[in-house]
C-alpha cells in the first residue's frame, strides 16, 4: 500500500449559460471516477467544481429573460448539480465563481501580479456597437470571411472555410447583438505579460505535467511567441471590477480558473482541520490535478501556471488532458438526436450504464472517444449484465435457499486458486486506475469475470444441490462465486459506486475499501439476492434519441440542407421526390426586415419575429431559438414564404415561414439577402 498522498482534483468549470450534454460528462465522469479511486486507495482526496458564470454571454441571456445574471446563475446551478447528482458526480464542493471568496483571491491575485510587475495596460482599438452601447467581443462580430467569402462568419474564425483573422479584417462587420454596424473605439486594457514568461514555463513543462503531444502542440505558441494576454473588459459586463479602474472588469478567463482555488477555500471555510494553504502555497507537498478538455489546453498550460506562479502560488501537478466525444462515430447532432442532455439520457436509462461505457473507453491520452449506441447496448448487456452480475444471480439463491444465507466457512481447491488469481491483479487494476487508463482496468476485470463465469459452468453448482452428498461441495462453490463477486464488486467500485452500495448491502459488509482485496468472506451470514440490474432494451435509446430529435419545424435536419424555420408541423416533401417548375414558380419568397424578435413563453425552440415586407408587417413564429437570441436579429433582412396560408398554433397566428439552412443547433443560419434588397422586394 502506498503511502497516503494529498490530492486536490478539479474538472473545467461548465458555463452557466446552457445544460450538461453526454460530451461534458466524458470529463467529469472521467475526473469522478479517478477522484473515488484515490479515496478507495485511503489517500486524502478532495474533488471541487464550480460554475463559471461571468462574462457577456451570461449578462446578454439574463437580459433576453428579464432577469438578472445572479437569478439565471443561480438557477443554472441547481440544473447542472441535479445533472451531475444523477450521474453519481461526487463533489466535495460545487461552488460559484461568482463568490466572496473568488473575489478576494482574484483581485489578491491581481494585486500580486502588479506588485511583480506582470501586469501593462495600454490603449487599442476595438469594435463597439453604438446601438448595444458596448465593445464586442469577436464572438459578437459577424460579417464576411476575407478568404472565401462566406456570409454571417464570427470575428475571429470562419466556420465554412476554417481560416483565422482578426475582427477588423471581416468585409462588412454587424453586431451579432443589434445588427448594427460597428465602428472603432479606443479603450484602455489590462494585459498580462505572458512573454515575460517564457523561460518559467519552458521549466515548467519540461517534466511531466502534461501528455507529450501537449507539449508538442504548446511549442507551435513559443515559436509563434507568446504574446500579452488581455484580462479585461469594459461595462457592460457581468463579473467583478478591476480594483482602481471604474468601468473596467476583469476578463472571464482570469477569474474562472480561480474559481478552482475559490471552491476549495469556500470547502477549507467550512471544514475543520482542512487547511487552504497546505494545499495552495508553493512549497506545497500536496498534489493538484487539473482534469480538461483539449480545446482548453494552452489557456491551463500557459496563462494559468504563469499566473499562479507569479501570485505566489504553487503550480498544477498535472494536466489531465482528454478528447471530445462522439456519437456514432458522427459529431454529435440535434436533427439525429445524438445531442443527449443528461437529463434526457436519465429519464430513460440507468446512469452507471454510461459510467462504464466511457471507463470501458478511456485512457491516459488525447483522444476523442465514440459512443456507439449499438455497442453500448451489446456491451452492457453482455459485460456488465452477463459477466459481471450474472455470477451473483447463478450463485446466491443456491446460498439463501440451501445454506440458510450464510457462506462456507472455506472454499474448494480449484476456488481458492481462482480467488487467488483474483487478489492477484487487485495491483495491477490499481495501477492502471491511477494512471487514467480506465479502458484497460476494465479490461482485466472482465478478463477476471470470464474465468469465474467459466469455473461456475465447469462446476454446475445447480447440479450438485440435487445431490445431497455433493451439497457440501456446492457450498463451497457457490461461497467461492460470492467471494469472486464481492472482489469484482471492488475493482469496479469508482465506476459503479451506487450499484457497489447495493451489492455491499446484499453482502452485509461495511463499505469497502481498496485493502479489503486481500481478505475474503467465510462463514459470513448474507442478505437475500435482489435483482441489480435489467439489460437494456433497444427501445429504450430508441426513445431517448427521438426525445432529442428535432421536429421538421423546429430546427433543420441532416438530411436537408435547407429547413424552413416557421410553423411547427409543417408537412416538407422528403428528399428525392420532385416538384415541377410550376409549382415552384407558385412560391412568393419576399425580402422581410425582422422590425421585432422576442422569446414565445413555454416554447423551448420558437421565436416570435414581427416581418416587415413593405406594405405590410407579418407574424411568423420560427423555430431558430438554438441559433439566435431576439437580440441577434432585429434590424436584419431575411427571406420568406410570403404566400404560405396562415397556420394557428398554439402561441398565435403564424403568417408565414422563414427560411434557414444549416446542420443545427447553433450551426443554423437565417437565409440574409445583399445589402441593397429592400422589404417587399420579391426573389426570383
Amino acid at each position: 500500500m502506498p503511502d497516503t498522498r494529498k490530492i486536490l482534483v478539479t474538472s473545467a468549470l461548465p458555463y452557466a449559460n446552457g445544460s450538461i450534454h453526454l460530451g461534458h460528462l466524458v470529463e467529469y465522469l472521467q475526473t469522478d471516477i479517478w477522484a473515488r479511486f484515490q479515496k478507495l486507495r485511503g489517500h486524502e482526496c478532495y474533488y471541487v467544481c464550480a460554475d463559471d458564470t461571468h462574462g457577456s454571454p451570461v449578462m446578454l441571456r439574463a437580459e433576453s429573460e428579464g432577469i438578472t445574471p445572479e437569478q439565471l446563475i443561480a438557477r443554472v446551478r441547481e440544473e447542472h448539480l441535479a445533472d451531475f447528482t444523477g450521474f453519481h458526480i461526487a463533489f466535495d464542493n460545487y461552488h460559484s465563481t461568482h463568490s466572496p471568496e473568488n473575489q478576494a483571491l482574484a483581485t489578491g491575485m491581481y494585486k500580486a501580479l502588479v506588485a511583480d510587475d506582470k501586469i501593462t495596460t495600454r490603449t487599442i482599438e476595438q469594435f463597439y456597437d453604438p446601438e448595444k452601447e458596448m465593445f464586442l467581443s469577436d464572438r459578437f462580430i459577424k460579417g464576411e470571411c476575407p478568404k472565401c467569402h462566406a456570409q454571417d462568419q464570427y470575428g475571429d474564425a470562419c466556420e465554412v472555410c476554417g481560416a483565422t483573422y482578426a475582427p477588423t479584417e471581416l468585409i462588412k462587420p454587424f453586431s451579432a447583438l443589434s445588427g448594427a454596424k460597428p465602428v472603432m473605439k479606443q479603450s484602455e486594457h489590462f494585459f498580462f505579460k505572458l512573454g515575460d514568461c517564457e523561460a518559467f514555463l519552458r521549466e515548467w513543462m519540461a517534466g511531466d505535467r502534461l501528455p507529450v503531444e501537449s507539449r508538442n502542440k504548446l511549442e507551435e505558441w513559443f515559436e509563434a511567441g507568446l504574446k500579452d494576454w488581455d484580462i479585461s473588459r469594459d461595462a457592460p459586463y457581468f463579473g467583478f471590477e478591476i480594483p482602481d479602474a471604474p468601468g473596467k472588469y476583469f476578463y472571464v478567463w482570469l477569474d474562472a480558473p480561480v474559481g478552482y482555488m475559490a471552491s476549495f477555500k469556500n470547502l477549507c471555510d467550512r471544514t475543520e482541520g482542512l487547511d487552504f494553504d497546505s494545499f495552495w502555497s508553493p512549497d506545497s507537498e500536496a498534489e493538484l490535478y487539473h482534469f480538461i478538455g483539449k480545446d482548453i489546453l494552452n489557456f491551463h498550460a500557459l496563462f494559468w501556471p504563469a499566473t499562479l506562479h507569479y501570485a505566489g502560488y504553487r503550480t498544477p501537478t498535472r494536466l489531465c488532458v482528454h478528447g471530445f466525444l462522439t456519437v456514432n462515430g458522427q459529431k454529435m447532432s440535434k436533427s439525429r438526436g445524438t445531442f443527449i442532455t443528461a437529463s434526457s439520457y436519465l429519464k430513460h436509462l440507468e446512469p452507471e450504464y454510461l459510467r462504464y461505457y466511457y471507463a470501458a473507453k478511456l485512457n491516459d491520452k488525447i483522444e476523442d472517444i465514440d459512443l456507439n449506441l449499438e455497442d453500448f447496448v451489446a456491451r452492457v448487456n453482455s459485460n456488465l449484465v452477463g459477466k459481471y452480475i450474472n455470477i451473483a444471480s447463478r450463485a446466491a439463491g443456491f446460498i439463501s435457499k440451501r445454506f440458510d444465507g450464510k457462506l462456507a466457512a472455506e472454499m474448494d481447491t480449484a476456488g481458492a486458486t481462482l480467488i487467488r488469481t483474483l487478489q492477484a491483479e487487485a495491483e495491477a487494476i490499481a495501477e492502471r486506475y491511477d494512471n487514467r487508463q480506465f479502458s484497460e482496468a476494465i479490461r482485466i476485470i472482465m478478463a477476471l469475470a470470464d474465468e469465474v463465469n467459466e469455473y461456475i459452468a465447469e462446476l454446475e453448482p445447480w447440479k450438485m444441490v440435487k445431490d445431497e452428498a455433493l451439497l457440501p461441495e456446492a457450498h463451497r462453490v457457490c461461497t467461492t462465486a460470492i467471494n469472486a463477486f464481492r472482489l469484482l464488486t471492488l475493482y469496479l467500485k469508482p465506476v459503479l459506486p451506487v450499484m457497489s452500495e447495493r451489492v455491499e448491502a446484499f453482502l452485509n459488509i461495511a463499505p469497502m475499501v481498496w485493502s479489503d482485496a486481500g481478505t475474503l468472506l467465510a462463514d459470513h451470514a448474507i442478505n437475500k439476492y435482489q435483482h441489480l440490474a435489467q439489460r437494456i432494451e433497444s427501445t429504450q435509446v430508441d426513445a431517448m434519441v427521438e426525445d432529442n430529435k428535432q421536429t421538421l419545424g423546429d430546427k433543420p435536419t441532416e438530411s436537408s440542407p435547407t429547413r424552413h424555420a416557421g410553423h411547427q408541423q409543417q408537412e416538407h416533401p422528403p428528399i428525392g421526390e420532385t416538384m415541377s417548375i410550376d409549382d415552384f414558380a407558385k412560391i412568393d419568397l419576399r425580402v422581410a426586415r425582422i422590425v421585432k424578435a422576442e422569446h414565445v413563453e413555454g416554447a423551448d425552440k420558437l421565436l416570435q419575429l414581427t416581418l416587415d415586407i413593405g406594405m405590410e408587417t407579418r407574424n411568423v413564429f420560427a423555430g431558430i431559438k438554438s441559433a439566435y437570441a431576439p437580440e441577434d436579429l432585429e434590424g436584419k433582412l431575411t427571406v420568406m414564404v410570403a404566400n404560405l396560408a396562415p397556420r394557428k398554433m398554439r402561441f398565435g397566428l403564424s403568417e408565414g415561414m422563414v427560411l434557414a439552412a444549416g446542420p443545427g443547433g447553433k450551426d443554423l443560419f437565417i437565409l440574409e439577402p445583399n445589402e441593397g434588397a429592400q422589404p417587399g422586394m420579391k426573389i426570383k
